[in-house]
């Protein structure tokens, strides 16, 4: 957020769009910029880009705003001495409640759980600035915000009380959430962009895109890599770094990661850099031995077996007091593979009793003898995604770590990461992911609908891969006509679309006997007018219709060039000519899954659809035979088609892939 200047005048007023901060203390409110930091999960002004300017030329910035309102308040109330100490010691104290570690928070919230034990305010009898500048502070940290509606003691009493009696702040976030929704939707009835309020960062920028070799690339990944691309090429000298994540290998393989690679080609997207987690493992390893000797990680074997019960009963583990010594010999005994080591594994030491389940003491190191597909046999041990994500992050240099607002729980998690390896620290920044209607996303859940031979394979036009959906892009019920007016056969040149010459020419053949569609041909009354496209007008001399009448089996066609087009059936034809009717296959495809969305505890195979590729056989003109892989066509009263094996010979059929255009 770029820093935010404001004036003021001899009595200071501090105006903002629909907020006022004056100097009576019972009208203090938050500017809207340090209302818009919290709701982003910053901290009130600890951590706002804020500055206030007066009139004698000083420059105050981020909490020096709050401390100054806090005098001015002091000084209009002509406070106590013990007063005025007690707003500036809760001042300053509500820096601690931005904290994002919530071992560094217990402390902090305790003291005030204490503090506030038989009081209503912070300081004093009626609401102060501390009361809002601790209130704002905790409402803007995820870490802690999301318990009070759960926990109950006397800081949550506290915090409820300061919202509900003081509808302004209610009006206030509001105003805010719906001055954002109103942005948001403005923005979105503009159209598709890149605005995703990132953090105002100068100059060149690094971005890292992380897949698994796990799976084939789908539409959620392509937006996740479009805009870290997008981001590293917004300047000059950007870098984007595609590395594999590839740390289980269990999952992974070498298909895999060539297909991913293969997907950034097809998406025209270049990286700088191609990385591989499997380069640091040795560095990642180091990373785990300082966490040991420092105290903040230890070994563990509770997660092994049946599960952690105590993890989610916030419970301390059994090993959570293990002894360095102790935790730097069973890993040492993991590194072997041996029986022994693949018991254990190891945590990192945060908070067991978090409120935010992902710094409940999580794994960071764990055991597989599979081997590797790049590193063998190697190594016995690998790191979680959420340890390797921070130090690679770091070590490699990345500006922005943007990540879909799933993983909000676990940023805390990455940040105490580099926190406690005394690491650069990255910017973090959400985006909100892709969600469909009756498909998955999952990868096991795609894996499995591979697996069980539900379609041709992960690059099939049914899946939600990046490869499908590149992929994806008239019976042979037809009626010959004979048609009078005509000697032979012709072959003449015409505009693709005589609204826009600039697409080319196109053959069109024509030929005494001609095909029509039979839902065509039985619209037909005999002597109609009507319209053969990119021909001219014809009379529907004669309809012959098999004994029970329902199916025409041929017409009698008398061309009438001098007829009126403007009032008659349009129809599409095709010269009944070998060398014009080439056989194509046209394919629709229907959801994969029955229901728009599943469950967690949803059984997949209960909401598979039975059917959903249909294909049907038809004739296209001599055209399709020169057109190459992968080009898009619209058919005439059709619609638009992608071609998916091209023309190979006399006996090859021609398959396209029906683009779908969201009507249905």
């Amino acid at each position: 957020m770029a820093p935010l200047e404001i004036a003021t005048k001899t009595n200071p007023v501090l105006v903002l769009p629909s907020l006022v901060i004056t100097d009576h203390l019972e009208r203090t409110k938050l500017p809207l910029s340090i209302v818009k930091t919290f709701h982003e999960g910053l901290a009130l002004a600890h951590k706002a880009s804020v500055k206030l300017t007066l009139d004698d030329g000083k420059n105050l910035k981020n909490h020096e705003v709050v401390q100054y309102f806090a005098e001015l308040s002091n000084s209009t109330l002509n406070a106590s001495p013990q007063y005025i100490s007690s707003i500036q010691e809760w001042i300053k104290r509500s820096e601690s409640f931005a904290l994002t570690d919530f071992q560094s928070l217990r402390k902090p919230l305790d003291e005030l759980n204490s503090h506030l034990t038989l009081r209503t305010h912070i300081v004093g009898y009626s609401l102060t600035i501390v009361d809002l500048a601790v209130w704002a502070t905790l409402r803007g940290n995820k870490i802690i915000y999301g318990s009070f509606k759960r926990t109950k003691n006397n800081v949550s009493r506290w915090f409820q009380y300061i919202e509900a009696s003081n509808p302004w702040i209610s009006e206030l976030v509001t105003e805010f959430m719906t001055h954002t929704t109103m942005e948001r939707a403005a923005l979105s009835a503009a159209g598709a962009s890149y605005e995703i309020d990132l953090p105002n960062i100068e100059g060149p920028m690094v971005t890292r895109f992380p897949p698994e070799p796990s799976g084939w690339l789908h539409i959620g990944h392509a937006k996740a890599l479009l805009l870290n691309d997008y981001f590293a090429h917004k300047h000059p000298g950007g870098t984007l770094i595609c590395r594999f994540d590839d740390t289980n290998p269990s999952k992974e393989n070498m298909e895999f990661q060539d297909s991913i690679l293969q997907d950034l080609k097809s998406m025209d997207i270049t990286a700088e850099n191609t990385t591989y987690s499997s380069d640091y493992f040795q560095v990642m390893y180091d990373y785990a031995l300082k966490l040991i000797n420092d105290g903040k990680a230890f070994a563990d074997d509770s997660e092994l077996g049946n599960g952690d019960e105590d993890r989610k009963n916030r419970l301390p583990s059994k090993r959570r007091d293990l002894s360095i010594e102790e935790t730097l010999e069973h890993f040492a005994e993991m590194k072997t593979g041996s029986e022994e080591g693949r018991r254990w594994c190891i945590r990192a030491r945060i908070a067991y009793d978090s409120p935010n389940g992902t710094l409940r003491d999580p794994v960071i190191y764990r055991c597989n003898l599979i081997p590797h597909h790049r590193t063998g046999t190697e190594w016995k041990i690998y790191p979680i995604y959420d340890f390797c994500a921070p130090i690679l992050d770091a070590v490699e240099g990345v500006t922005v770590a943007l990540r879909t607002n799933e993983y909000r729980d676990r940023n805390a998690q990455y940040e105490w990461m580099q926190d406690a390896l005394g690491l650069r620290k990255v910017t973090i920044w959400d985006f909100s992911r892709i969600n469909f209607i009756r498909t998955v996303l999952s990868k096991r859940k795609l894996t499995k609908i591979v697996d069980e031979g539900k379609v041709w394979g992960w690059d099939d036009p049914r899946m939600p891969t990046i490869r499908g959906i590149l992929r994806r892009g008239m019976t042979e019920n037809a009626v010959y006509c004979t048609v009078r007016g005509i000697d032979g056969p012709d072959t003449v040149t015409k505009p693709k679309y005589v609204k826009n010459l600039e697409l080319g020419s196109k053959k069109v053949m024509y030929d005494k006997t001609i095909v029509l569609e039979q839902f065509d041909a039985q619209s037909f009354e005999k002597d109609e007018e009507i319209t053969l496209m990119n021909w001219g007008n014809a009379y529907a001399r004669s309809i012959t219709r098999d004994p029970p009448g329902k199916v025409v089996t041929g017409i009698e066609l008398e061309l009438h060039f001098s007829g009126d087009f403007k009032k008659t059936k349009k129809v599409s034809w095709l010269a009944a000519d070998s060398k014009n009717m080439v056989p194509v296959d046209l394919v629709s495809f229907d959801y994969l899954i029955t229901k728009d969305k599943l469950e967690e505890d949803d059984t997949l195979e209960d909401f598979l659809t039975k059917d959903t590729e249909f294909r049907s056989q038809a004739f296209a003109d001599c055209n399709v035979a020169e057109l190459p892989h992968g080009a898009i066509i619209q058919f005439e009263r059709k619609g638009y088609y992608k071609l998916d094996v091209a023309y190979k010979g006399d006996k090859s059929r021609i398959v396209f892939f029906d683009i779908p255009t969201g009507r249905a």
